[in-house]
Order: C-alpha cells, then sequence, then structure tokens
C-alpha cells in the first residue's frame, strides 16, 4: 500500500541511492502529523454512521431527481447501494488517514471508478456533492481538533479532485 514512507523507500530504491535529506524531512513532517490523522481516523470511525448518513442525505437533497424512474436512486435498494458507495469511500479516507498517505484511496476507490459511473449511469457530481458537504460541515474544534480537521480536509479534498 502507498504511503509517504514506501513511496520514499521506492523512489530512493529505484535510483539505487539513499533517501535524501529532502526526503527523510518529507518523511519524519509525515510523522508529525501522524497523531492528528489518527485521531481524525478515531473521529470519522467513530462517527461514521451519522457522517454517511448526512453526507447521502444532503446528496439527494441537492439532486432530487436522482430519486425519479431510471435514475441512480430510483428506489430503496438503490438508494442503499449509494449509502453503501459513500460508505465504502468514507473507509478508504480512514484507512489514508492511518496510513499517511493516498494509497488506499488511489488503489481502491479512483482507479477507474469515473468509467464505472459513466457505464452504469451513476453521477459521480452526486457523490462529489456528498463529499463536499461533509468536508463543509466539518466544526474544529466540535468534531476534531485543528489539525485533525486539517488532515479530514485534505484526505475528503484529495477524493473529491480525483472524482471531479
Amino acid at each position: 500500500m502507498k504511503s509517504v514512507i514506501t513511496t520514499t523507500i521506492s523512489a530512493a530504491d529505484a535510483a539505487g541511492r539513499y533517501p535524501s535529506t529532502s526526503d527523510l524531512q518529507s518523511v519524519q513532517g509525515n510523522i508529525q502529523r501522524a497523531a492528528a490523522r489518527l485521531e481524525a481516523a478515531e473521529k470519522l470511525g467513530s462517527n461514521h454512521e451519522a457522517v454517511v448518513r448526512e453526507a447521502g442525505d444532503a446528496c439527494f437533497s441537492k439532486y432530487g431527481y436522482l430519486k425519479t424512474p431510471g435514475e441512480a436512486g430510483e428506489n430503496q435498494e438503490k438508494i442503499s447501494k449509494c449509502y453503501r458507495d459513500i460508505d465504502h469511500y468514507m473507509r478508504l479516507i480512514n484507512y489514508t488517514l492511518v496510513v499517511g498517505g493516498t494509497g488506499p484511496l488511489d488503489e481502491w476507490g479512483i482507479a477507474g471508478a469515473r468509467e464505472v459511473y459513466r457505464t452504469l449511469n451513476l453521477p459521480s457530481a452526486a457523490y462529489v456533492a456528498s463529499f463536499v458537504f461533509t468536508r463543509d460541515r466539518l466544526c474544529v474544534p466540535r468534531d476534531m481538533s485543528a489539525q485533525a480537521g486539517v488532515e479530514f480536509s485534505s484526505a475528503l479534498d484529495y477524493l473529491i479532485n480525483s472524482l471531479s
């Protein structure tokens, strides 16, 4: 799984060199932010049901047409699948926070996602709206510390930009 540490070591190994000072500074910065990332991961993990529900509700509120016949949320089964997908992405964000790199999102959530959504006639904009809502709803210090909020928002921004 890709993280700052594995990426740094892989790049140095591929070049047949030891990690440079800047490589090690990057790893050190990643390690220094670990406590904040783990706090964000813990808060997300302990509140994931509410986060997913609010994100999905915001999506269907913004894109009400999705519940019409022939659309992605035309029945309860399809609506449940949308919430399931949002939950899947939130789990990947959680994993990304734990790992300290985008590997989980890149490997399990982003690669090919747009093509799948197009093929299944699922609007990626609706998913993006749910993640934007989650990012914008975050309240520091109510939900987590300021640094944990930065880490969580950064992971959401990465996902939003990747699906946009």
